[in-house]
């Protein structure tokens, strides 16, 4: 089963995203980008859906670390505030996709699955 980390610090966001995951994929998740920092440390992720503004490290902060570690591992960023980094600048910085909130259930779980997929035949 592939495995997926969460990056968010509102538990609410954490808790909708694990919920609808969960069933197809093994997830864990983490309430800042220094806590998912110790699970990449140990774990190999298929797929990381991060925020991108979260106290301490950002979630673009986070995508360089992941990029450093494993630039082979696709990450999700989600954002609240659709005016805080171009889209195509953080795809360019490596993001495999970026998704806006609030989001589409659907939207998180296709670009998850592409992620995936990705992944997988890489």
């Amino acid at each position: 089963m592939p495995t997926i980390l969460i990056v968010d610090d509102d538990d609410a966001i954490r808790a909708i995203l694990y919920d609808l995951l969960s069933d197809k994929y093994e997830c864990d998740t983490a309430s800042t980008a220094e806590e998912a920092l110790q699970y990449i440390a140990v774990e190999r992720y298929d797929a990381i859906l991060t925020d991108i503004a979260m106290p301490g490290l950002t979630g673009v902060e986070l995508l360089k670390k992941i990029q450093e570690h494993d630039s082979a591992t696709p990450v999700i960023l989600i954002s609240g505030n659709g005016s805080e980094q171009d889209p195509q600048d953080l795809i360019a910085l490596g993001a495999f996709a970026y998704v806006n909130k609030p989001f589409n259930l659907n939207e998180i779980e296709q670009a998850v699955e592409q992620a995936i997929t990705k992944n997988q035949s890489v």
